[in-house]
C-alpha cells in the first residue's frame, strides 16, 4: 500500500496488503499494530520521511525518526523494514537520496522506497529497493 491511510480503512488496509510504504505518524502506528495482533500478520513497513521538510507533504522529519522508529520496533512491536521519501521538486534529488542512505545506514534497516518516474535511475544510485515509476508505464496523469 502506498500513498496516504486513514485510521479508520487500517483493518482493511492489514488484511489486503502485505507492504505499508507510507507510515507518517503515532496514532496509525497504534491502529496498525492492534489490527495486525488481532488477525495474526506481520506486515512489512517504511516509514515516511519528511525528507525536505516540507509543510504540505506528510512524513515523520528527520528529527524525530529515531525517536519514532524506536517506538515503532521496540514498543508496537511494527517490522519497520525501510525508510520512504518523495524528495523536493528542487532538481537535486540526488541530495535527499543520498540523506535517505544514510537514515537507513544509522537505523540498520535494509529498505528504501525513493524515486519515481523523473529520478528512478538516481534513486537506485543510492540504494533504493523500491521505486514508483507508474507515469512511465501507463502515462501521464490525466
Amino acid at each position: 500500500m502506498i500513498g496516504k491511510i486513514q485510521t479508520n480503512k487500517v483493518k482493511y488496509v492489514v488484511e489486503l496488503f502485505d507492504y505499508i510504504h507510507s507510515l507518517d505518524n503515532r496514532k496509525l502506528a497504534e491502529k496498525i499494530s492492534n489490527e495486525q495482533q488481532k488477525k495474526n500478520k506481520n506486515l512489512k513497513i517504511f516509514i515516511q520521511v519528511n525528507i525536505g521538510n516540507e509543510s504540505q507533504k506528510s512524513g515523520i522529519t528527520i528529527d524525530r525518526l529515531d525517536e519514532f522508529y524506536n517506538i515503532c520496533t521496540k514498543d508496537l512491536n511494527l517490522n519497520i523494514v525501510g525508510l520512504m521519501c518523495i524528495p523536493p521538486n528542487d532538481g537535486k534529488p540526488e541530495l535527499h537520496f543520498d540523506r535517505m542512505k544514510k537514515l537507513k545506514n544509522t537505523l540498520s534497516i535494509n529498505e528504501l522506497s525513493m524515486g519515481m518516474s523523473e529520478d528512478y535511475i538516481d534513486a537506485i544510485k543510492y540504494g533504493s529497493t523500491f521505486v514508483r515509476i507508474g507515469s512511465k508505464i501507463f502515462g501521464e496523469r490525466s
